[in-house]
């Protein structure tokens, strides 16, 4: 069984038709690019996911489960904007407010939720600054805790939007070599991003979005130009083939 299962998914929003006829799978132990333009509607489909926005159609299954059922067993990474990072907490307690839903909101976390929260932070390298505000953080920390945070709930599937929008290098590299450790451990993860080079290198396959499926396949597969043309809605890009290092 895949981790992720999306089959013939449909999402309206405000009578607008975002996406149509969407199929993706994600096993376990693989990491797949979502890639596609702005407004293609990548980002809906990753709140679909989390259901957080309902779908018109088709389905979506999650380790066989609907996205409300298996809610606890997902780990997200929104984009780094998307957080309150002026709100008066430490790293620490940033990254426990992960395993919410399984703690609930009126329970003390116990010895487990302590110990998954010290794992994640060691798998981020944050340790040294889990007592830390989070109003503190550079970019590159405040995105290591967001990354702990969803890994809090050692979940089986991980979503992440646009990790590495805004590194350095070496932050980079830690969620690059974080990411491979995971899908060798058997996480599934789905990564939309706009760095394709990163992308290619880094991921078993990459699924091109514009509404709805355009390809999808390893990157070795998808090395024809006109395929990237056609997910970006352009007759030619030079930028955008230079950064794919193919030709026309």
């Amino acid at each position: 069984m895949n981790a992720l299962e999306v089959t013939d998914v449909a999402v309206e929003l405000s009578g607008r038709h975002v996406l149509h006829a969407v199929n993706l799978q994600v096993a376990a132990s693989e990491q797949v690019g979502l890639i596609g333009p702005n407004g293609a509607g990548k980002t809906t489909l990753i709140r679909s996911l989390l259901g957080l926005i309902p779908i018109r159609s088709g389905a979506i299954g999650i380790d066989g489960r609907n996205p409300a059922q298996a809610r606890g067993t997902i780990g997200y990474v929104p984009q780094r904007h998307e957080f309150v990072w002026d709100y008066p907490v430490r790293v620490r307690t940033a990254v426990m407010t992960g395993r919410t839903h399984r703690i609930g909101w009126l329970r003390r976390p116990g010895a487990a939720d302590q110990d998954a929260v010290q794992e994640a932070l060691e798998r981020v390298t944050l340790t040294d600054l889990a007592t830390r505000p989070i109003g503190e953080l550079s970019g590159g920390q405040r995105q290591r805790v967001l990354v702990a945070r969803a890994l809090a709930l050692r979940p089986r599937l991980l979503l992440l939007d646009e990790p590495f929008t805004g590194l350095d290098v070496p932050t980079q590299e830690i969620l690059t070599r974080l990411f491979r450790d995971l899908t060798a451990e058997g996480t599934a993860i789905l990564m939309t991003t706009h760095d394709l080079p990163a992308a290619a290198e880094t991921c078993h396959r990459l699924c091109l979005l514009n509404r709805t499926v355009v390809a999808d396949g390893s990157p070795e597969e998808l090395r024809d130009p006109a395929v990237w043309l056609r997910a970006f809605g352009v007759a030619r890009s030079e930028q955008l083939l230079h950064s794919l290092g193919v030709t026309r």
